[in-house]
């Protein structure tokens, strides 16, 4: 990222001059979301001040162990309180994401908000929402990102346990614990610096891979046997989970992590998506490999968006409506799907 030096030196004034301040990550946060979010209040408290945080709606099961989730606002379920502290603050950091819609029913207040605003992202194209702008696509993760921040404006590296946790967090489940997305030998690097400082990751993996309810491991069966399906001649996969689905097996916010890597360790899958249904529209999760783009695909057919290899979106219908018109538009992708099978070949 070009004059780094510049944006800490900058980020660092605001919360010096700021005299009550807010985090807030998108809608249906992750562990980067959350892990970089709470990575940067925790330096904040040691420069003597204090943040509030919102979220927009709950947080994940896995993540709830976490010091510091319990000052975390939901703000779907407490809009009075999140609406009095959006109220309250002069300076919001907007952290994890680069479009104003990722902040649910706490967007117009945001942007309404006459306090000065940062936004903290690794994510493409970003929106021109803040006053400061910090967007390093380089990163595996907004976690990562704070890492450097941070250790920027202490001048060295801040050992705080609490602060090296959180962006563990951050980059192990954006990546998948290394096993997706995109991570350079820096992560690694951050990473060796994190385990040299003392991070549990033991106790950190179980929390956040080797958790899960029976229901789940029981959802997880149920989908690749009876709700996967596969085009070989176009590189994907994809899972489809109805309302009832969801029901049978008891599901619970963050079961379905992760159901879309699986069909990517097929051979010659490049392509995988999960839609899931909600009420009157239905979520998907685009993951990819190499050099097919499910940003794009993302962005031109479910008003979305991601990184290349990670992306997500919604549209609205019925499960077989949007099943229908993925199956309709993939093809037209044939050409970007077959050249990067053909780069994992090589």
């Amino acid at each position: 990222m070009p004059e780094f030096g510049k944006y800490t030196k900058e980020l660092k004034k605001l919360i010096a001059e700021a005299d009550h301040i807010l985090l807030i990550c998108h809608i249906n946060p992750d562990g980067d979301a959350v892990g970089a979010m709470l990575a940067l209040r925790r330096w904040i408290i040691h420069q003597g001040k204090n943040a509030a945080m919102i979220s927009p709606n709950a947080l994940q099961q896995f993540l709830l162990w976490m010091n510091g989730v319990d000052s975390i606002v939901d703000f779907h379920h407490n809009i009075e309180a999140g609406t009095r502290l959006i109220s309250e603050v002069d300076l919001i950091i907007m952290v994890d994401f680069n479009s104003s819609s990722r902040m649910g029913k706490a967007e117009q207040l945001v942007l309404d908000s006459k306090a000065k605003k940062v936004m903290i992202d690794h994510h493409p194209d970003p929106s021109q929402l803040a006053d400061l702008i910090i967007s390093d696509v380089s990163r595996s993760s907004t976690s990562e990102l704070v890492y450097f921040l941070v250790n920027g404006m202490e001048g060295e590296e801040f050992n705080d346990s609490e602060f090296i946790t959180a962006v563990y967090v951050g980059i192990i489940t954006d990546t998948g614990n290394f096993e997706h997305g995109y991570y350079t030998g820096d992560t690694m690097r951050t990473v060796g610096h994190l385990l040299d400082k003392g991070v549990d990751k033991e106790k950190i993996f179980n929390h956040i891979f080797s958790n899960f309810s029976p229901d789940r491991i029981r959802l997880k069966g149920f989908a690749l046997h009876s709700r996967m399906v596969v085009h070989p001649d176009l590189h994907t996969a994809y899972i489809w989970l109805t309302k009832e689905d969801l029901e049978r097996f008891r599901h619970v916010k963050g079961d379905t992590e992760g159901f879309a890597n699986v069909l990517l360790t097929m051979k010659g899958i490049v392509l995988s998506v999960l839609f899931i249904e909600r009420t009157g529209f239905v979520k998907m999760s685009l993951r990819s490999k190499g050099s097919f783009n499910a940003n794009v695909l993302s962005r031109k057919c479910f008003n979305g968006g991601g990184h290349r290899n990670a992306a997500g979106g919604e549209m609205k219908g019925t499960i077989h409506d949007v099943v229908s018109h993925f199956e309709t538009t993939l093809p037209t992708f044939r050409k970007e799907l077959d050249e990067a099978a053909a780069e994992m070949n090589r």
